[in-house]
C-alpha cells in the first residue's frame, strides 16, 4: 500500500539535521496526515522518510524569555484548541485549528505539516498570518526565524533551506501581536466538516483603552493568491478609525485592492471575491465585539 524505500527515526532535534544531511533527498514525516496520503498517491513512492514524530520536545505551548507565545512544530491542532496559553492569548488559532478536517485529523496532524505543507488553503495559514507569526527553523548553522510572510515562498514550497539540514521547531506569535489583540476566523466550504477552505478570512484588532478607536487591525486570507496574504489596503483603512459599521463596509470592499483569488473547480474568482468582502465585514465586527467595543 505504502511505497517507502526506507524510514529513518530521529532521536533529537539534532540528529534530525544529521539525518537530513545525510539523506538530502527524504521527506521529513510527523504526523503523517499529509505526506502518507502523498506516498499512497504515488506522489512521493520510494521516498525515504525521517520521522521526527518522537521528538517531544517540539511539543507544547509556552511564553518565552520575551513573551512571545512559542509553539512546538510537533503540537497537534487539538492540543493547540485546548491549551490554556492559546486560549488566553491567540484563541481564534485554536478556533481555526478546530476546523481542520476530522477529530482524528486535529489529534495526530500538526501545526508544522500544515505550515511546512506550503498550501494556501491551511486552516492555520491566515490566522498566522494576521497575527504576524515567526516561523523558527533548526539547522547546521543554528537556529535562524522567518517571518511567515517571508516563509511561503510560492504554492507548496516554503523557505525551507533543505541543503543547511533544515527543519522547523517552533512557530512563534509575538507579544507585540497578542498584547491586548482579539480576532475571529471565518472558514467557507461547500460543507460544514472534512473540508478544505474555498476562502478563510481572519482579522483581530487592538482597540483604544476607551474602546472608541480601533489603534491596529490585521487581516489575512488564505485561497485569495498561491500563497496566503495580509490585505493592508483594508488594514490601513480601519486603523485609526472609529468602530461603526460605516467602516466595516470600507475596510471590507478594500480587500479587493489586495486579493488575488483565481478560477478553479471549487469557486470561480469573482464569486471568491464576493464573499471575500462578506467574510471581512463580519469578521471585522465579531473582533471587534471580542475586543469589547460596538460597530453601531
Amino acid at each position: 500500500m505504502f511505497d517507502i524505500k526506507a524510514i529513518y527515526e530521529a532521536q533529537s532535534v539534532g540528529d534530525a539535521v544529521r539525518l537530513r544531511l545525510e539523506h538530502p533527498e527524504a521527506q521529513i514525516i510527523a504526523g503523517g496526515s499529509d505526506v502518507l496520503v502523498q506516498v499512497r498517491e504515488g506522489k512521493r513512492a520510494g521516498r525515504e522518510l525521517i520521522s521526527i514524530y518522537g521528538l517531544d520536545e517540539l511539543r507544547g505551548v509556552s511564553l518565552d524569555g520575551e513573551e512571545n507565545l512559542r509553539i512546538g512544530s510537533l503540537t497537534s491542532f487539538s492540543h493547540i484548541t485546548r491549551d490554556p496559553l492559546v486560549q488566553k492569548y491567540c484563541g481564534v488559532l485554536g478556533e481555526a485549528v478546530d476546523q481542520v478536517g476530522s477529530p482524528q485529523i486535529r489529534n495526530i496532524g500538526t501545526i508544522g505539516g500544515n505550515t511546512c505543507n506550503g498550501v494556501t488553503s491551511a486552516d492555520s495559514a491566515s490566522t498566522l498570518h494576521a497575527w504576524e507569526a515567526i516561523v523558527e527553523l533548526t539547522g547546521k548553522n543554528g537556529v535562524r526565524r522567518v517571518p511567515i510572510h517571508d516563509f511561503y515562498i510560492k504554492a507548496g514550497t516554503v523557505d525551507i533551506r533543505g541543503e543547511e539540514g533544515e527543519l522547523q521547531t517552533a512557530i512563534l506569535i509575538p507579544r507585540a501581536s497578542y498584547e491586548n489583540t482579539f480576532g475571529h476566523y471565518i472558514k467557507y466550504g461547500m460543507r460544514n466538516a472534512m473540508e478544505i477552505a474555498t476562502l478563510g478570512c481572519s482579522v483581530n484588532v487592538r482597540l483604544s483603552p476607551d474602546k472608541r478607536r480601533i489603534e491596529r487591525c490585521r487581516i489575512a486570507y488564505g485561497v485569495a493568491g498561491p500563497v496566503p496574504m495580509r490585505a493592508p489596503s483594508a488594514e490601513a483603512a480601519a486603523s485609526g478609525a472609529e468602530p461603526s459599521l460605516a467602516l466595516a463596509e470600507d475596510f471590507s470592499r478594500a480587500v479587493l485592492r489586495d486579493i488575488h483569488p483565481r478560477d478553479s473547480w471549487r469557486a470561480a474568482k469573482d464569486f471568491r471575491e464576493h464573499i471575500a468582502v462578506e467574510m471581512a465585514k463580519r469578521a471585522l465586527i465579531e473582533s471587534v465585539r471580542k475586543a469589547g467595543g460596538d460597530m453601531a
